[in-house]
């Protein structure tokens, strides 16, 4: 079942009014507002977001660190039909140049798995990751562990402002359990016949 993302654009405009309105509607929510900040701080914001209704996907930054990603997960854990909380690891939009220049060194895959590993022993359920480490990500992780995959690009499309894009079809065979497409079907002069292609090739890739 598809679920509708709430991010820091309509959350800022609108608010926690806007889950509510979507949620009205029947809908599953991914609220995705990255949290980073110290412990004390994103567990209250987390708690807060948990209890919206509808919630079923939240996240937080991986690179807040280990204490900040446990105060998140016993935050969220007081929650009756708690939401599920990923930790996002690196973004889509950046390249091992462009890691290097906030201090970090290596390749984005290997930063990636160490911090869904890392994010795993925190308690998280999962990670947000470029389709490019999904795989990678199932076989540290195991099966159980939740891949939601940004920067899903048709092959036809244009990258954008991201650096590690996948197809539809190349995130699910990778181990994606969730892919976030936008702009894509947003910006497209046919959106609904975009996100039904995309919905087929998702399919199509999940018979294989």
């Amino acid at each position: 079942m598809g679920l509708i993302k709430v991010g820091s654009q309509l959350f800022t405009a609108e608010g926690p009014r806007a889950v509510k309105v979507l949620a009205a509607l029947g809908l599953g929510l991914f609220v995705d507002l990255k949290f980073h900040d110290i412990p004390n701080t994103v567990a209250r914001a987390v708690a807060a977001t948990a209890e919206l209704p509808n919630v079923r996907l939240l996240t937080v930054h991986t690179l807040g660190g280990t204490a900040m990603m446990q105060a998140a997960r016993r935050a969220v854990g007081a929650v009756k039909s708690r939401p599920k909380l990923l930790g996002v690891t690196i973004l889509t939009s950046m390249d091992e140049a462009a890691l290097r220049s906030v201090g970090i060194a290596g390749p984005p895959a290997e930063r990636v798995v160490a911090l869904a590993k890392l994010a795993q022993e925190a308690g998280l359920d999962g990670v947000v990751a470029s389709g490019q480490e999904a795989r990678a990500i199932r076989t540290a992780c195991g099966p159980k562990f939740l891949i939601v995959v940004p920067g899903v690009r048709p092959a036809e499309g244009s990258a954008g402002d991201q650096s590690r894009v996948t197809t539809p079809a190349e995130a699910i065979l990778a181990g994606a359990d969730y892919l976030v497409v936008g702009r894509p079907i947003t910006e497209a002069e046919e959106p609904p016949a975009v996100a039904l292609a995309i919905a087929r090739e998702i399919a199509s890739a999940r018979r294989r």
